[in-house]
């Protein structure tokens, strides 16, 4: 079996989300600046179904095997119907919709903005939005593990909800990082959650707020190379945990993707470096594969991407790379 494949028909501008199925292993959602989402069957190297949006698509997410959502800069909500390629749309936010997840415990759709709130929606009631929660800042990214919602926000903010109860954050935090927060994912043992920056580094964090846990936090450095005695420093881009052995792939704008055991806090495997940056990446819902977006980050402006390759989505087949050392599961 080929370790990586690359998908046909991928998106013509930079890919902003990919995002797998979470009960069929073979089905991806792409979105991207091209204002398109498009449906892969990997396995197949197939396009399924496209759908197209008024401008950058930022965000998707799936709810079962035949619906998923999208979000970006037009500010509205939408429902795909992934069969009949028929949209719905839910309702609107005050700006760019820059994240979403769907909890299937709470059968809810959760969607955060630049307008700086959160939504909550289901798409079945007469009227789709359930209830909106204000923040103090701008929503970069947000990741849900069972009934605890993490929320990355501009200014280094992090607020941690349990969404049975969302009247009060159950905690606020400040990130652990000095710049900007880029990436965010929870640990899929529910025990914490992983964040990055735009300056190289990543940050293991916990739930459980007693001294003692919290002693465990720790962060590092990633995505950097000295060349010709000069260091280079690479935003942390992408975070996602591996369904099973928990173990974490990190993505950056060098290029490259790294797998890591944040017990050990080690590295597992520096996979061969990409054409371009790495926005997204995701892995499938029974561990054994990752999808890698590659696509032009605009470091280099307007210039840089008259000369940039067209964007890739690529599957890679993950082995025991990804396994923590003396895995007995």
């Amino acid at each position: 079996m080929a370790e990586q494949i690359e998908l046909s028909s991928p998106p013509f501008d930079s890919v902003s989300t990919v995002r797998f199925s979470p009960t069929n292993p073979s089905h991806l959602l792409v979105s991207s600046w091209d204002t398109t989402v498009r449906l892969y069957d990997v396995n197949a190297n197939e396009q399924k179904s496209k759908f197209d949006h008024r401008a950058a698509v930022l965000t998707c997410c799936f709810s079962d095997a035949d619906h998923a959502y999208s979000g970006g800069l037009d500010t509205s909500v939408r429902e795909l119907d992934l069969a009949t390629e028929k949209v719905n749309h839910l309702g609107q936010h005050g700006d760019a919709v820059s994240t979403m997840r769907h909890s299937k415990d709470q059968n809810v759709l959760i969607t955060g903005s630049w307008d700086r709130t959160l939504r909550f929606w289901d798409p079945r009631a007469s009227t789709p939005q359930q209830s909106s929660h204000n923040l103090p800042e701008r929503v970069y990214q947000m990741d849900l593990v069972n009934h605890t919602l993490v929320v990355a926000m501009a200014s280094r903010l992090f607020n941690i909800y349990d969404i049975r109860k969302m009247d009060v954050a159950a905690q606020t935090r400040e990130s652990s990082l000095k710049f900007m927060t880029r990436a965010l994912a929870c640990m899929v043992d529910g025990q914490g959650f992983a964040t990055a920056s735009v300056e190289g580094r990543i940050a293991v964090e916990y739930f459980d707020p007693s001294p003692e846990v919290q002693e465990k936090r720790y962060a590092f450095k990633c995505h950097r190379q000295t060349i010709d005695d000069v260091d280079h420093v690479w935003p942390v881009n992408a975070l996602a945990f591996h369904p099973i052995y928990n173990t974490f792939a990190s993505a950056g704008s060098d290029g490259t993707v790294s797998i890591w055991d944040h017990k050990l806090k080690k590295r597992l495997r520096l996979y061969n470096k990409y054409h371009s940056a790495v926005p997204s990446i995701h892995f499938n819902c029974d561990g054994t594969k990752l999808a890698v977006g590659v696509s032009y980050n605009w470091d280099d402006g307007d210039a840089g991407n008259k000369t940039a390759e067209r964007p890739s989505v690529f599957i890679r087949t993950v082995g025991d790379e990804v396994k923590p050392k003396g895995w007995s599961g």
